[in-house]
């Protein structure tokens, strides 16, 4: 059995010393919101709160899950995130597939006017004008048509086609009579679960994530998303603190205003980000395998 040097032991040391310090950064700020969601904002802001809860209150979700536009959000984000992340991969992997097949026609100079508009682009105004003279103005299509690829995206799922997919493979197939279409469906997909995954993961979070479309091009609020009900909520509790500051107006009503406030930030924070985090552990064994696309061949 051989022994490893003291050398290999100090690195072994330093290295989990390091990662367990990361560890510590990457959760402290996570551990904290939940806390401070759950605590007594008079004691979070007095600096009485490092890790676990105190003087434990439910106010501030009670406070938001109160307001029935929340739910209407809710609604829209979950049906937007869902519909937009089928129409970006319906759009990107075949578009990445066709791209990553030597035999494409053209698919140098196609690849170079993707690229091209990762540098340039129209604005926002021409954009806007597009957008209205399409007549999405005010619906869910302006938020899932013009999102509807990512360049950057389309390039990692070529590269994994690339890599990943044998050109013998596809030789094969299209000797025993099996149409692209077919070859694509029902042979490169199932092998390409790990790059599904993690489109669908990146995708997703965008979406949920997702207010400044919504912001520009929606004003029917039954439409609105989530992230934008929400940005209100924190800008009616901010609004309304200021103005009773400004104003000169009671102490302990300025008091409580403030102390609403500060829970209802937390309350929202946590329930933005909830739903990402539970999902995400399910994916999680195709995003590390994703991630290292390209890192090894062979």
């Amino acid at each position: 059995m051989i022994r490893d040097s003291w050398t290999d032991v100090l690195f072994t040391v330093c290295n989990k010393l390091f990662l367990a310090i990361v560890l510590l950064l990457v959760c402290y700020p996570l551990i904290y919101i939940i806390s401070a969601s759950i605590s007594d904002p008079i004691l979070v802001n007095q600096g009485k709160l490092w890790l676990w809860p105190q003087g434990i209150t439910f106010e501030g979700f009670e406070r938001v899950f109160h307001n029935k536009e929340l739910w209407v959000g809710y609604r829209n984000t979950i049906l937007y995130t869902i519909v937009g992340t089928a129409i970006n991969l319906l759009v990107t992997l075949p578009c990445a597939y066709a791209l990553s097949r030597g035999d494409m026609v053209g698919r140098n100079a196609i690849m170079a006017a993707f690229v091209f508009t990762m540098f340039f682009g129209g604005g926002l105004i021409p954009t806007y004008l597009l957008i209205k003279n399409l007549g999405m103005i005010n619906t869910v299509w302006a938020l899932l048509i013009p999102n509807a690829a990512t360049i950057w995206n389309i390039i990692v799922c070529r590269t994994f086609f690339q890599m990943n997919i044998p050109k013998e493979l596809q030789e094969s197939a299209e000797i025993d009579g099996c149409s692209n279409t077919r070859l694509f469906v029902r042979i490169v997909l199932p092998l390409s679960a790990p790059i599904i995954a993690v489109m669908a993961l990146f995708y997703g979070v965008g979406h949920w994530n997702a207010f400044f479309n919504a912001l520009i091009y929606l004003s029917d609020r039954t439409l609105f998303p989530l992230q934008l009900i929400l940005k209100e909520i924190l800008v009616q509790q901010q609004v309304s603190t200021d103005m009773m500051t400004g104003g000169g107006g009671d102490l302990d009503a300025l008091a409580v205003q403030a102390r609403i406030a500060e829970i209802v930030k937390y309350a929202v924070i946590m329930v933005s980000t909830l739903p990402v985090i539970i999902v995400y552990p399910f994916v999680q064994r195709y995003f590390v395998k994703g991630v290292l696309i390209g890192s090894i061949k062979g």
